[in-house]
């Protein structure tokens, strides 16, 4: 085969695996919450005086359906208090704490 040819055929596999992704819907998941570092605090056993992951999605099923409240939860997320700033929380972006907000609503499954 044709070195360039090959390079191109490559290239677009590439770019064909690339788009695929980005027309899945985004969701977070429990691999995504392990992912970012949140069973750190949250998971079993749980850091000191943070939250369980049980608790969390109770506290989120309040705002489950109405994205208003969702989004509010995630900003409240990432920005934290001034007496307890959570590094972690702040690294967010601002899709990811969504993502993550919504799934703990959803029960976090």
């Amino acid at each position: 085969m044709n070195k360039n040819l090959l390079v191109t055929s490559t290239c677009l596999s590439g770019l064909a695996a690339a788009l695929c992704l980005l027309t899945q819907p985004a969701s977070a998941s429990q691999q995504m919450a392990a992912d970012m570092g949140c069973y750190n605090c949250h998971g079993s056993p749980k850091l000191q005086t943070a939250p369980s992951m049980a608790s969390l999605a109770e506290h989120a099923a309040k705002a489950r359906g109405d994205d208003e409240a969702l989004k509010k939860r995630a900003q409240k997320l990432r920005a934290g208090s001034a007496l307890h700033p959570i590094a972690a929380h702040e690294r967010l972006s601002p899709e990811a704490a969504e993502l993550l907000v919504r799934w703990l609503s959803e029960g976090a499954k």
